[in-house]
């Protein structure tokens, strides 16, 4: 028996019920594309509009026509290209930490089992209840403490620490099939091999899902980069941009934005089946 929604198999047959509703899904189409990818395309055109055009007619397609000169300017002029680098390196190694650390920890609760394997959890779940607001000022004085102010180690290491992916990369393997693992270790694989060889491989759905958060994550972080990274020389886009907004034109600094836009963009359309479709996550929340 299928399931009725708000209107019935009867109500669906009518024409003008059907008409009413098109037009009612295809408003709410627009609106949600308005909302979603409406600044986005905003800003696209702004970063080739120039400042007079984007004060005076904010909403028009180019009134007075394009300038691509505004992305070389933003390149080279502001030194973008050193800044996106930056950010490039810090969220390569704020990915690698959190996916490392993400797999290896869930491996160990999920497939290893040991005996404190719940107590375990329970104080990582704990941790998801404190503030990040909480933990700034220890964390930042241990950094300080450690002499890596300045340098990459302090946005990479702090990163690893996610409690959310070691979840989520939990619960996904507990849904793994234990058999493989069994026979694995019938056959003399040990927890290295297993780990290398037959959990990682079946688990590519939701390392492309934690590669996501990680780097999105990464990308747009200000607070912490900005506490670390005082010298402008290493700092991300996140940080040096509004600092550099009070000395450069609007369209260059419209198009500095859209720069920093490219790579968040480009990887949620590289992996947007895994969260449209939600197979790697169902692993995760299922049970």
């Amino acid at each position: 028996m299928s399931d009725r929604g708000v209107l019935s198999t009867f109500d669906w047959r009518k024409p003008r019920i059907r008409g009413t509703a098109a037009v009612v899904h295809a408003i709410l189409l627009v609106l949600l594309f308005i909302a979603g990818l409406g600044p986005m395309l905003w800003l696209a055109k702004a970063a080739i509009t120039p400042t007079q055009d984007t004060l005076r007619h904010p909403l028009a397609l180019w009134p007075n026509g394009v300038d691509l000169a505004n992305l070389a300017t933003a390149w080279t002029r502001v030194q973008i290209d050193k800044y996106f680098l930056n950010t490039v390196w810090i969220a390569a190694g704020s990915w690698f930490a959190q996916v490392l650390v993400a797999t290896t920890a869930g491996f160990a609760l999920s497939v290893l089992r040991p005996r404190y394997r719940k107590a375990l959890s329970g104080v990582v779940l704990a941790t998801l209840f404190v503030p990040a607001v909480v933990l700034l000022v220890p964390l930042y004085l241990t950094v300080v403490d450690m002499s890596m102010v300045n340098t990459f180690w302090a946005v990479w290491l702090p990163a690893g620490a996610n409690a959310f992916n070691i979840l989520l990369v939990q619960r996904f393997f507990d849904n793994l099939p234990r058999e493989v693992f069994e026979a694995a270790r019938v056959d003399g694989a040990g927890p290295f091999r297993l780990f290398r060889s037959v959990v990682l491989p079946m688990s590519r759905p939701i390392l492309g899902v934690v590669s996501v958060f990680a780097v999105i994550a990464a990308w747009k972080d200000f607070l912490w980069p900005m506490l670390v990274l005082p010298d402008p020389a290493v700092q991300p886009l996140s940080v040096r941009l509004p600092a550099l907004q009070r000395f450069i034109e609007l369209d260059v600094f419209l198009a500095a934005l859209a720069i920093s836009t490219v790579i968040p963009v480009a990887l949620f359309l590289a992996f947007q089946r895994l969260f449209l479709n939600g197979g790697a996550l169902s692993g995760a929340v299922k049970g």
